[in-house]
């Protein structure tokens, strides 16, 4: 409640400082001096963009409210019958006061068309919003949904043509970075006037002139008069079997402030930590690895998860930035999630061996109570001379599951306690030196624990930990604490179409690696589970680089090649296990990329790469740790080294005019690996360890896409293909097998406006999975179609009914086929006086509450079946202001 309450005052605190601005008052007459009502009043700046606007009422009389001042902001009257007429807003300060003049009204002749058009501008191409929504929709990710060439997926991952965007700018500022999943469903599309697609999107101005960026970014252009106030809604809900659903937010996107806030909470099913999502892979060396103990659940269903998810959570996520002088922003960016979870489900896991098959029955019902706390801080600055930025993170996730687990009809308790922490702060500056070449300085630093708990009570698989004598519990502790800097210089060469850069720099990552596992006996004493079984790994990882980089582009060709050579160094010890070893490697992995821009809107990729890698400390430790219940871990081999080659390819097309986007990407990798992983399998246990093997890795991918408007339909429709192909080999009770799998994937989607009141949507998947094992006969078969619909109908202007349904088909060689279907019902009344929405919803009317699952390797197969929610009835109300 404490860190709710801070985050409040911040909420507050940010919207007082958007209150206190100044005032601009006077008064509006005609030439007979009679005071002018209805006049439109706008306070602009020298770009002329409104920064203000008001109406005089009945005495001629208006008041703007604004931050802003300078002398040069103007004021601009317009009102039909009199001519417009702008006055320097320090000329009439003097005075308070300004006379129109009666002009003739010339109304010019209008042709309307009723069709949806994009304009490019350059690399950027402009959707006008108005012209894909309708008064169904609620917020800018429902109009996205329809426009051609771009996709959200389900977990609010916006991509186009294929590719995925880098950044969703909110009028040119970067307020959410790459969380920008809460701005899709908060921001209304009222509030929109345009959608922009910013091809080769680089926001730092110094690097505009040579760009070589290949990033894809959404901007949302706020429309003037939503600029000037403060918006939101503030919705409650209440609905049966005990469900709440809560949500409050508010924002603003003028030109020096932008915030967006919100607080949500609910126990209907909807993960409000999905607005947490990054959807930016991070970009550092510190391969550490996420959580090693788990408590062995099993993964989510393919169900969205507001079909499958028992919750009870509540969140706070702020985000608010500040714009000074000189292209100076202060961002804030800090959220707060606390959930609680059940979950219930069986499952049949069964692998098939040469001559051997391993299964098990397993049964779970867990509580898991995950919470994130964290704090982003990013001070940047932004000029054609200097880029300066510094971001400071903290964040901690504290984790509590407690499961009550059946293996083979053998029972347990268990509890998982995890607590990671990361504090890190990563500075970038760059200076255009008088010569025209750019420095760029870079220094990354950051601390992080995780230690980590797991109990189990009684003790397990006592023939193997106890002598086969039955004993009271388990206890595996522990604890990672690593701290992690990198830093580099470089200065780059900018000469007319081509750049040349070089770089320096080193790496550090100091690591140890500290567990133990004990069991405690009947007599209440306590003793290692075993010998060998407590690890102290000290790790040092040092890389020492330098890198050239060289890059040209013309209106047609961008082309890069770079040459990273660099001196790898890694020391490792336990004295626990008479480990002191040390390993040194000097890597050279070049890269090339081409786009060549065949036409104005279509281009060809081309890419190959080599690259080198080492492994991490969870390849090494040689101590028995306890994963989850029923799988014990451990390394015998040398750190991994493994190399790949990566070629790919892609075709992109578009045709604007007439609304048509398609693309067709090809991949290809081969990566040869020193070590592999031993497995060794029995019904209720699997132990792994790493030996030194040699052995390697193919995959193949193809991914295509087209995406096209029907003007005569009113509809956007989606078609898409995929394939992938991998080949490796697994050791596994002994028996090295090499597997392959192939898989196909057929999508096809439409979103329609059947008629000025009706729209109906359309999403098809088909997927079909082929896993074989090489030489011993095995292969399994897995074919699933989803089919997704909804029928939206507009009933007496101010009535909105949803009719949604869900289909999913899936067929296994052995295994009966599985079919279930969904639907839901929500009606809605705007009640447009009180800007107020009343609706009334039910999911899952047929109120299914099972729900089973197949999962399908190359010579494994799993059945899981999940307790699901099942019908829920819900009232909302909804105010918008």
């Amino acid at each position: 409640m404490n860190k709710l309450f801070f985050m409040l005052i911040i909420l507050s605190l940010s919207t007082i400082a958007v209150l206190a601005q100044k005032q601009i008052k006077g008064k509006v007459k005609d030439e007979k001096a009679k005071p002018l009502p209805s006049v439109m009043v706008s306070l602009k700046d020298k770009e002329g963009s409104t920064l203000g606007f008001s109406r005089t009422n009945e005495k001629g009389d208006f008041i703007i409210s604004t931050d802003e001042a300078g002398a040069d902001l103007i004021l601009e009257f317009n009102i039909l019958g009199f001519g417009k007429k702008t006055i320097n807003l320090a000329d009439f300060s003097k005075v308070n006061e300004v006379t129109l003049t009666e002009s003739e009204i010339s109304l010019k002749t209008v042709e309307v068309k009723n069709r949806p058009r994009l304009s490019a501008n350059g690399d950027t191409l402009n959707y006008k919003t108005s012209d894909f929504s309708d008064k169904q929709d609620r917020n800018i990710g429902d109009v996205l949904k329809k426009m051609p060439g771009i996709e959200v997926a389900e977990n609010g991952k916006i991509s186009y043509n294929g590719k995925n965007i880098s950044n969703m700018y909110i009028d040119g500022d970067n307020l959410l970075e790459d969380k920008y999943g809460i701005g899709t469903k908060a921001i209304p599309h009222g509030a929109v006037d345009k959608v922009q697609v910013i091809e080769k999107d680089q926001p730092i101005k110094m690097l505009q002139k040579n760009n070589t960026s290949d990033d894809v970014a959404l901007n949302l252009v706020i429309k003037d008069d939503a600029k000037l106030k403060v918006m939101g809604e503030v919705k409650a809900g209440l609905g049966t079997p005990d469900r709440f659903d809560g949500n409050v937010n508010a924002m603003l996107f003028n030109k020096k402030v932008k915030f967006l806030n919100n607080l949500k909470g609910n126990n209907i099913g909807i993960d409000p930590g999905i607005d947490l999502t990054s959807f930016k892979p991070l970009a550092n060396d510190n391969t550490k690895p996420a959580n090693l103990l788990s408590a062995g659940a099993a993964g989510v269903p393919t169900l969205p998860q507001s079909r499958t998810l028992f919750n009870k959570a509540g969140q706070a996520n702020l985000n608010n930035l500040f714009k000074f002088k000189n292209d100076l922003q202060l961002r804030a960016n800090v959220s707060y999630l606390y959930d609680e979870r059940k979950q219930v489900y069986n499952k049949f896991s069964e692998t098939r061996l040469a001559g051997q098959t391993i299964n098990y029955q397993e049964n779970q019902n867990n509580f898991l109570n995950p919470q994130k706390l964290k704090g982003q801080f990013t001070l940047n600055g932004n000029t054609d001379g200097y880029y300066f930025n510094n971001v400071l993170a903290v964040e901690y996730n504290p984790t509590r599951t407690n499961s009550n687990v059946f293996i083979n009809g053998i029972g347990a308790f268990q509890s998982l306690k995890q607590d990671m922490f990361t504090l890190s702060n990563d500075l970038g500056y760059r200076k255009k030196l008088k010569s025209g070449n750019i420095l760029h300085l870079s220094s990354s630093i950051s601390r992080s624990t995780q230690p980590e708990t797991l109990d189990i009570k009684p003790g397990l698989n006592e023939d193997i930990l106890n002598n086969g004598t039955p004993y009271a519990a388990l206890n595996q502790y522990l604890d990672l604490p690593t701290l992690y800097t990198n830093n580099f210089a470089s200065m780059a060469f900018p000469k007319g179409n081509f750049v040349q850069t070089y770089r320096t720099g080193f790496l550090l990552q100091q690591q140890n690696l500290s567990t133990n596992l004990t069991k405690l006996q009947n007599n209440g004493s306590s003793e290692l589970a075993a010998p060998g079984t407590l690890n102290d790994l000290d790790w040092l990882r040092c890389r020492f680089y330098v890198e050239n980089i060289y890059e040209y582009t013309t209106d047609k060709l961008t082309a890069g090649v770079r040459i990273p050579v660099s001196y790898n160094s890694i020391d490792y010890d336990d004295i626990n296990h008479n480990v002191d070893k040390s390993l040194n490697r000097f890597f050279v992995n070049p890269s090339v990329n081409l786009k060549y821009q065949t036409s104005p809107e279509n281009y060809v990729t081309a890419g190959y790469s080599f690259r080198n890698n080492l492994g991490a400390i969870d390849d090494i430790y040689s101590g028995t740790v306890l994963r989850n219940y029923r799988s014990l871990f451990a390394n015998n081999a040398p750190v991994s080294e493994s190399s790949a080659h990566a070629f790919s390819g892609g075709f992109n097309f578009r045709k604007a005019i007439e609304m048509l986007f398609g693309n067709v990407t090809l991949s290809y990798s081969t990566t040869n690996l020193n070590t592999i992983s031993s497995s060794i399998l029995t019904n209720n246990t699997q132990q792994r360890i790493v030996l030194p093997l040699e052995n390697q890795m193919k995959s193949l991918s193809l991914n295509s896409g087209l995406s096209k408007y029907l003007f005569a339909l009113k509809s956007t429709v989606n078609v898409g293909f995929a394939y992938s192909q991998s080949q490796f080999q697994q050791l596994q009770n002994n028996q090295l097998l090499p597997f392959k799998s192939d898989n196909y994937s057929y999508k096809a989607g439409i979103e329609a406006r059947l008629t000025k009141f009706m729209n109906f949507t359309y999403t098809g998947t088909f997927t079909n999975s082929k896993n074989k094992t090489a030489g011993t006969g095995i292969s399994t078969n897995y074919q699933q179609l989803r089919q997704q619909s909804g029928l939206a109908v507009t009933m007496l202007k101010s009535v909105f009914l949803n009719l949604s349904a869900e289909h999913i088909f899936t067929q296994q060689s052995s295994q009966p086929d599985l079919k279930y279907l969904f639907a839901d019902f929500n009606i809605r009344y705007k009640v447009l006086k009180l800007k107020t929405d009343l609706e009334f919803g039910i999911t899952n009317l047929a109120n299914v509450k099972d729900f089973e699952a197949i999962n399908v390797t190359a010579n494994s197969l799993t059945v899981g079946t999940y307790q699901i929610p099942g019908r829920v009835a819900m009232f909302r109300a909804t105010f918008n202001y």
